[in-house]
């Protein structure tokens, strides 16, 4: 099937994305040497274990861990870490999962961090303990993650301890990763949407982390369906040794350096992350993008993206603000007032072509307009659509 028009030869609608890098609406916009760089990937057959292994030193490199890997998604990165943190090297730990209960199994989660994503824990067969309060959260207190509470939630059963990072949270890094590393429990940070900023890359492992998830279709630019899992060597070995295809011969099998096969009592079956295999063009095509990422000059591209947005603006008129990146710490937005914020965005999905905005604010009858994924070209469509829209 080929055609300049894919989308419109399989009868599906080409959106205006102004709601961000959604994984629903198919994630960032890949640069031209990304998917040039795919494409090259494509045309030839390699050692997948290889490739992630020279993933990893491109990974170790830019994020200041220990080893890295290549996964597809950072939902597919919290359970393969799950799955490594329970099982390390141990062979029929990894053939027993996701029936976990004759082992370390229980990964500690503060209630404030527990959101839909913690779902790919427990498809390792993890089970969560929630602890702490949201006393912060609810206005109810002052207080939030302490010292005894963690200590208190940990026992002999405890694998793990699962880390959602935002600005609100990452406070709390360095006290979690004080009491649980000198236990060897390891730390799990879910900072799958949290790039910009690019120091983030760093700042998580730098905290404390041993394992942290990535998206890499998000602000990387990277495959929509891949994301990273980086931090200590014997965890991500653990982890891609349970996704890579583990159809092989143990007398010829020969695994990369990221996998210690002297710590394993065996050669595994396909593991627990066999549905999560990442494909040579994805790998490639990540590793590209996020040296892309790395290498981008982030206050010239907001520059642009404000120049964007106030254009857009302009046709809009009053009760629109734009929140520059160093607000939002991510992009700059635009923030759109209205009567009725949600009775607005049902206007703008059913133009023609749909609109999507970001409904974040709601339930405050704020829209959002993220231009992260909005294409250059679609600018002046977009501005009329909220124009009607709004008038409307």
């Amino acid at each position: 099937m080929t055609s300049n028009d894919i989308y419109g030869v399989l009868g599906v609608k080409r959106r205006i994305n102004a709601a961000g890098t959604l994984t629903r609406l198919g994630g960032a916009l890949m640069a031209p040497e990304v998917l040039a760089a795919m494409a090259e990937a494509a045309r030839s057959s390699v050692d997948i274990a290889e490739l992630q292994s020279a993933a990893s030193g491109q990974i170790a490199e830019i994020t200041g861990a220990e080893a890295g890997m290549i996964t597809t998604g950072a939902a597919a990165a919290l359970t393969l870490a799950a799955a490594a943190s329970m099982t390390r090297w141990d062979v029929a730990k990894m053939a027993a999962l996701p029936h976990a209960e004759e082992f370390k199994h229980e990964i500690i989660l503060p209630r404030t961090h527990r959101t839909g994503y913690a779902h790919a824990l427990t498809a390792a067969g993890a089970r969560l303990v929630d602890i702490g309060h949201n006393d912060r959260g609810t206005g109810a207190g002052v207080r939030g993650l302490e010292a005894w509470e963690i200590e208190a939630a940990i026992t002999p059963r405890t694998a793990a301890f699962a880390f959602a990072a935002n600005p609100q949270t990452i406070a709390d890094l360095p006290l979690v990763a004080s009491i649980c590393r000198p236990r060897d429990i390891p730390v799990i940070v879910d900072g799958a949407a949290q790039l910009p900023p690019k120091s983030n890359l760093r700042r998580f492992i730098e905290l404390g982390a041993d394992l942290v998830a990535f998206s890499g279709g998000k602000a990387i630019g990277g495959p929509q369906a891949s994301g990273i899992l980086a931090g200590r060597r014997d965890l991500v070995g653990a982890a891609l040794v349970q996704q890579l295809d583990m159809d092989v011969a143990p007398p010829t099998w020969s695994p990369p350096g990221l996998i210690d096969r002297a710590a394993m009592n065996g050669v595994p079956h396909h593991g627990i992350g066999r549905g999560f295999k990442a494909g040579k063009e994805e790998i490639v095509g990540l590793l590209v993008a996020l040296r892309r990422f790395v290498d981008a000059d982030d206050a010239a591209s907001n520059a642009a993206l404000e120049s964007r947005l106030r254009i857009i603006a302009g046709f809009l008129g009053d009760g629109v603000t734009l929140v520059p990146a160093a607000i939002t710490g991510r992009v700059p937005v635009l923030e759109i007032a209205c009567k009725d914020a949600l009775s607005v965005s049902r206007t703008l999905l059913a133009d023609e072509p749909p609109v999507h905005v970001s409904e974040r604010k709601a339930a405050q009858n704020i829209l959002i307009v993220d231009p992260q994924a909005l294409a250059p070209d679609d600018d002046p469509t977009l501005a009329a659509a909220l124009r009607r829209a709004l008038s409307a």
